[in-house]
């Protein structure tokens, strides 16, 4: 989005798989035969398999709101829906960008495009108290919010998009559950993300709350299918509960466990920490284990602390302010 790197950079190119004795088919799986272990494409071809790996990942979750349709409403997923968005910028003039959700990937394009893309109004909107919910509490995130309104970005918070308007089809406005209406040539939806389970719906693998069920090895309830990343249950280290890790590290770590078990190698995948960071501009927002919301839905008992610090020591070139926030259980 900022042109920081190329599409092409980003893809692993055909040749490298092909070169690695992989076979590469493009098109689209439709269905899975678990009991004849095979998957079907849409053009009605089926391939046997002795073992299969279902990484299909999750698709955006877009609420239903009235004026979806219309030209200059995005979701960001993929490198097509990033170029997608990059020439209607360029073509539409773009002056005024409306982003719904105030999680990772919102809060990514607001910074690099207001980096790149100085004369572009962005606004900001979460229907959360605070940025951030999945990562921080509101006393951190606020920190955030005051960041990014300094670099020159609305955020609205507290609010819900009703409705989505339009002018001769293209995307005019947005209206807010107070009644109010925000201008926009271009509308980025990003209100998180949902695990793509058809495949193992049609497959009868068992599904949990969160996702695909799996033991320690990412293997399903079927003895011959595998599912790894974006479309799993996994398991919090601290809770011992189902959660959702929807992370880049969580799905390569298990597609090469995955790549091991296959191998004949048996390690297993622990659980998850839900340890994230997210860059916006000059700065950076980490997390790691539960903040005090999470916390206090599970009934752990904590104790925490805040401390402004520095990165390492001030006599030290290169240091870097910081604000850490440490949370404690109680019973422990």
């Amino acid at each position: 989005m900022a042109g920081l790197a190329t599409i092409d950079s980003i893809i692993i190119p055909d040749t490298m798989l092909e070169n690695a004795g992989i076979t590469l088919i493009k098109g689209k799986v439709t269905d899975v035969d678990s009991a004849q272990k095979k998957v079907v494409l849409e053009n009605g071809e089926k391939i046997s398999f002795d073992k299969l790996l279902l990484a299909n990942g999750a698709s955006p979750f877009v609420p239903k709101l009235p004026g979806l349709d219309l030209q200059g409403v995005f979701t960001l997923r993929s490198t097509p829906d990033a170029q997608a968005m990059i020439d209607y910028i360029e073509t539409h003039k773009v002056g005024k960008l409306v982003i719904i959700g105030a999680g990772f990937i919102g809060l990514e394009v607001a910074t690099l495009l207001k980096s790149t893309q100085t004369d572009i109004d962005i606004t900001v909107i979460g229907f959360r108290t605070h940025v951030l919910p999945q990562m921080l509490d509101k006393d951190m995130a606020d920190k955030v919010g005051t960041y990014l309104t300094e670099q020159g970005i609305q955020v609205m918070l507290d609010r819900i998009v009703v409705q989505i308007y339009g002018e001769e089809g293209f995307v005019s406005g947005v209206k807010l559950d107070s009644d109010s209406m925000l201008e926009a040539d271009m509308v980025l939806m990003s209100v998180g993300v949902r695990s793509n389970l058809d495949l193992a719906e049609k497959a009868g693998l068992e599904i949990g709350a969160m996702g695909i069920k799996v033991n320690e090895y990412m293997e399903t309830s079927h003895p011959d299918i595998f599912a790894a990343g974006d479309n799993v249950e996994n398991h919090c280290l601290i809770t011992g509960k189902a959660i959702h890790g929807q992370l880049r590290g969580i799905a390569v770590t298990q597609g090469r466990l995955v790549a091991k078990r296959l191998a004949g190698a048996s390690i297993a995948f622990p659980g998850i920490l839900n340890n994230s960071c997210v860059k916006l501009k000059d700065l950076c927002a980490a997390g790691v284990g539960l903040n005090e919301e999470q916390a206090a839905r599970n009934n752990l008992p904590v104790a925490a602390f805040t401390v402004d610090s520095r990165s390492k020591h001030g006599m030290i070139e290169g240091a870097k302010p910081w604000t850490l926030k440490v949370l404690f259980n109680k019973e422990t």
